[in-house]
């Protein structure tokens, strides 16, 4: 046990990438990236990728490692994460592992549920009930064929909610049924560390970084992607805000807003996921 994978938490736009960065420089080496947001090559801005700068400064891995078109998942992640981290342990007694992505996170250190591809007809079916009836009806479908999944899912995700029916209306079992107990154990040690700021200086961090990727060609870049906007990859904060300027729905003043208002919410549901896990050693800038 004298190799140690470094965990890295925290809500967006909190300092991850740059602590991440102090640090591999501290143990002199290299980082691995948990943020499924920075994995498409061709998003820049919008996804607050490490700049050239920093990944000159220190060797980061999985930032731009595949394409908005392809399909990827936890699994497929872990899978390969694992074998860059083993890799690196030849020649490193550390290495650093920093996202936001909490579920990359826990299939890369607890293991991944063995869960069954659902019929593409079956997600087609609830993608539909959602945008035309709401989040309500999927909400009351998974309480009543999954209790303790609803128990513990964030209900106001859509796309975990009709992960879990899918599979629920795909195989007739609750999607808890196939969700592990035990976690896998590793040849290395896991230390996790946590970073959190108050709330009002992540605000202010928050619209800073937001107004500084509007300074760098936020909305160049969304118009470039607009044509693929049904892109998984592209239904994301600082996007989706922008296709609906585009589409006319809502101003440019009002999208902007929104940008704000939804990555703070979404780092709120960051650190909820976040602060369930118990070996997180939390530690305030």
């Amino acid at each position: 046990m004298n190799k140690k994978l470094i965990v890295l938490v925290g809500s967006t736009a909190v300092g991850k990438t740059q602590k991440a960065i102090e640090m591999a420089r501290q143990f002199n080496t290299e980082i691995v990236s948990a943020d499924s947001r920075q994995f498409y090559r061709e998003l820049k801005i919008g996804v607050a990728s490490p700049t050239e700068q920093e990944q000159k400064e220190v060797k980061h891995h999985f930032v731009g490692n595949i394409s908005i078109y392809d399909s990827y998942n936890a699994a497929t992640y872990a899978t390969e994460a694992l074998q860059i981290i083993e890799t690196l342990f030849r020649t490193h007694n550390e290495v650093i592992l920093t996202g936001g992505s909490g579920m990359y996170i826990r299939a890369l250190c607890d293991g991944i549920d063995m869960i069954p591809d659902a019929n593409p007809q079956v997600r087609n079916e609830l993608n539909t009930i959602f945008k035309e009836q709401g989040i309500n009806v999927l909400q009351e479908e998974l309480k009543a064929k999954d209790p303790l999944y609803y128990s513990i899912v964030d209900t106001n995700n859509h796309i975990r909610l009709i992960r879990a029916l899918e599979v629920c209306r795909s195989t007739g079992k609750p999607y808890s049924s196939f969700r592990r107990n035990t976690k896998t154990k590793h040849w290395f040690e896991i230390e996790k560390r946590g970073i959190v700021r108050s709330r009002d200086t992540l605000i202010k961090r928050i619209n800073l970084r937001v107004d500084k990727m509007l300074d760098d060609g936020l909305l160049e870049e969304a118009k470039m992607f607009y044509p693929v906007r049904h892109l998984q990859a592209l239904n994301t904060v600082g996007y989706k805000e922008l296709f609906e300027f585009f589409e006319g729905s809502v101003t440019f003043e009002k999208a902007i807003e929104n940008i704000k208002i939804n990555t703070r919410q979404y780092a709120k549901r960051q650190m909820t996921w976040f602060r369930k896990d118990p070996e997180i050693k939390w530690i305030e800038l």
